[in-house]
């Protein structure tokens, strides 16, 4: 279907106005409705908008140990103190997981206790664990817990002695 204005291209616009009660259509190309109507419906459309919008700036976080906004962070990359990771934590957990993949460190290792440190940490952890399951008089757990231990001791230690 042709332009009903212009009569040379195609019509790709269909512009339907209801006035007291009776519908009327249009058929436009695309040149001919942003001539027609185009300014016209982009000035209404941004005063709706600004409208809505006057006033509103959304807050940005500000870290208490050093002032940095997160805003700040979003451009240069870089966090302003320690602080800022925990108090800008639940912004930065996608970042990370972008990054890293996950947002739990596992060491270099994945889950392999590659140092003898992180297999201290990890069996300090399970012991408080077990500890805690014994106050409650839940033995079973705490067995199953003690066995848990043992068996890291067995696979990582060697011949060294805990």
């Amino acid at each position: 279907m042709l332009c009903q204005n212009c009569r040379k291209r195609e019509a790709t616009v269909n512009r339907v106005e209801t006035v007291g009660g009776k519908s009327c259509s249009q058929h436009l190309c695309a040149i001919c409705a942003n001539e027609l109507f185009g300014d016209f419906e982009n000035e209404v459309a941004n005063a709706m908008l600004s409208g809505l919008f006057d006033g509103f700036e959304p807050e940005d976080k500000v870290c208490p140990g050093c002032g940095m906004t997160f805003t700040e962070y979003e451009r240069s990359g870089l966090l302003g103190c320690p602080s800022c990771y925990d108090y800008f934590n639940e912004e930065l957990l996608p970042y990370i997981a972008r990054i890293q993949g996950k947002t739990v460190h596992v060491g270099k290792g994945g889950g392999v206790y590659t140092s003898e440190h992180d297999l201290r940490l990890k069996l300090s952890s399970l012991q408080n664990a077990m500890e805690q399951a014994l106050s409650r008089g839940d033995y079973a757990e705490a067995g199953r817990i003690n066995e848990h231990m043992n068996a890291l001791k067995k696979r990582n230690t060697g011949a060294r002695r805990w």
